[in-house]
């Protein structure tokens, strides 16, 4: 007896998404965010730095420093990745695009493998359709096809991957292994040896990329499902299924042996404040994969909770993406944990497309249709109104949020940009066109919508988000404040990221303030600076100036000058 399915697709509703159109659309998301930026605040310039002091011999490979500091993920191969691309880079290339030139294929890799993990989710014998008493119902193979390309879109759609899936942070590293984890996992009934080696190279990939308790969870559960799934779907796939948990046992051991276990769990407070942001960040970050999950989980209800007919297919992706949002609720970083539920989030929300109603697709797309274009003309506005002062408003609260922003036209970037906006247009007018049968139909405007916000925002507005995203104001304002060559600068207080951005912008010679050290000038954090009377009321140390990012509202930096020179050493005694 077959179970029941929620999904009645005919042959025409698979109609496959052109492979060309895909690899441009997803070409298109990929490059902007890594070509042409500086390295952003916090994570994405920490990261960078240290990568450069690993690249530089300054620091151990197996224990990376910045400035005597460790790192606050207990990751090493993001850390590698991006030191051997710096090392084997041409001298044409500059240091901060050869380290983004691994992180962008492993956001590529993290594309495809979420494709072919849904895709065989789609493969499974409980996914797919109802047969048709006379036939015509979708073929197997592009029925999965076409649920495989409502997944990739969905992804590509979910409004929190843009900004931390072009961040040369351990973020992106551990999302790339999680896809492909959740493609190995998916694939492991059909064929033995591509899922068998990608699931070694994801849980060594997630162990050694800070997150070993999330590998051993992911790889641990999905292994209970295969072995608790009925043997009329995972009949000769659980010796198979013993490997991937073999593995990764394995790979929790060479975290211990490593060292890599650090367990910073930090339950949420029970005040109404942290709830309501855990919410919010819920609500938006998978925007709009969330909505199709949940629809996904009530249309397909019935496989799920009869034990009889469970089904792989819903089971998996409900297990990788309960794992990462209990990661979510229970550590500091929350954006960056949930993040590593976008694949199979998205694998969840294709199933929901061959069981939507006409009325629910079109709300879809009204909205999408609504909010992206909003958002692409305000982006438009807002540039047009800095280069041309006209509306006045927009470009008058740019020059109030962002003091000191000098705005300049770029030929490319704008024909980018207008290209984008265009294609957008048609894109709209082919969607409301009739006779529009693929079941991914409506997942194409959410889609195209995100990727084009990315796209404006990373063309029109960057060098406005490099002014104010980018520690680079900050460390002119402090450098131009010295002498040209001021020698060796001391430091007090400063964290990883501001140490990274003064070592990238300025080449600063950095040392820890030191009794000892001969530094002429001090740079110090004023919050640590303040406990410290002895620098504050010190005759040897005078305070230049006090600065800060020109994008923040208040101070940050007090830069000091040696008022008195060190004492020369007493000379040894002499004996008679």
């Amino acid at each position: 007896m077959d179970q029941p399915t929620p999904a009645i697709v005919a042959q025409a509703g698979v109609k496959r998404l052109p492979r060309l159109a895909l690899l441009l659309f997803c070409l298109a998301y990929v490059l902007p965010g890594f070509l042409g930026r500086a390295p952003w605040k916090r994570d994405d310039i920490t990261t960078f730095g240290y990568m450069a002091e690993l690249a530089r011999g300054s620091a151990d490979w197996w224990h990376p420093t910045l400035g005597g500091m460790p790192s606050e993920v207990d990751a090493l191969l993001p850390y590698w990745l991006g030191a051997w691309a710096i090392q084997l880079a041409p001298d044409w290339l500059t240091p901060e695009l050869a380290a983004r030139l691994p992180f962008m294929l492993l956001l590529v890799l993290a594309l495809v493998a979420t494709w072919y993990g849904t895709y065989y989710l789609a493969r499974s014998p409980m996914a797919q359709p109802v047969a048709f008493a006379f036939g015509g119902e979708a073929h197997p193979t592009d029925y999965a096809r076409a649920i495989a390309d409502g997944g990739l879109l969905a992804f590509i759609a979910c409004l929190g991957l843009a900004q931390l899936a072009h961040e040369t942070t351990p973020a992106l590293t551990q999302l790339c292994f999680a896809a492909l984890l959740f493609y190995a996992s998916a694939a492991l009934p059909y064929r033995p040896f591509n899922p068998g080696l990608s699931a070694a190279v994801a849980l060594l990939g997630l162990t050694l990329s800070g997150a070993p308790s999330m590998a051993l969870a992911l790889g641990l559960g999905g292994t209970a499902l295969y072995l608790l799934a009925p043997a009329s779907e995972a009949s000769q796939k659980k010796i198979r299924a013993s490997g991937l948990a073999l593995l990764s046992l394995v790979c929790a051991l060479l975290a211990s042996y490593l060292d890599l276990w650090r367990w910073r769990i930090e339950l949420p407070h029970a005040n109404l404040a942290e709830w309501q942001s855990l919410g919010r960040l819920f609500l938006w970050f998978a925007w709009p994969a969330w909505p199709l999950a949940i629809w996904t989980l009530w249309r397909w209800r019935r496989q799920i909770f009869n034990l009889r007919f469970t089904g792989l297919h819903l089971w998996l992706p409900i297990w990788f993406v309960a794992v990462a949002s209990a990661a979510t609720l229970t550590t500091p970083a929350a954006d960056r944990s949930l993040l590593l539920a976008l694949p199979a989030l998205a694998a969840l929300a294709a199933f929901a497309l061959p069981t939507l109603s006409r009325s629910v697709g079109a709300l879809i797309d009204w909205f999408a249709l609504i909010f992206f274009s909003g958002c692409a003309l305000v982006i438009w506005v807002v540039w047009i109104s800095m280069q041309t002062g006209f509306p006045a408003r927009p470009a008058a609260n740019v020059a109030r949020l962002v003091p000191g922003f000098d705005h300049s036209f770029s030929l490319m970037p704008f024909l980018i940009a207008l290209g984008a906006s265009l294609v957008w247009a048609w894109l709209v007018k082919w969607r409301v066109g009739r006779h529009q049968a693929a079941i991914w139909k409506s997942v194409v405007l959410p889609a195209g919508g995100a990727a084009l916000s990315w796209l404006l925002l990373m063309t029109l507005w960057l060098p406005l988000l490099d002014f104010a995203r980018s520690y680079a104001p900050m460390v002119k304002l402090v450098t131009s404040a010295m002498p040209q060559s001021p020698g060796c600068v001391a430091t007090l207080g400063l964290n990883r990221s501001q140490i990274a951005a003064f070592q990238f912008h300025s080449q600063l010679e950095l040392q820890v303030l030191d009794p000892h050290n001969s530094c002429q000038w001090l740079i110090a954090d004023i919050d640590s600076a303040s406990k410290h009377p002895d620098l504050t009321q010190s005759p040897m140390w005078q305070l230049r100036r006090s600065m800060g990012h020109p994008a923040e509202r208040k101070d940050s930096i007090w830069l000091y000058e040696r008022r008195l020179p060190l004492l020369p050493a007493p000379p040894a005694a002499m004996g008679k």
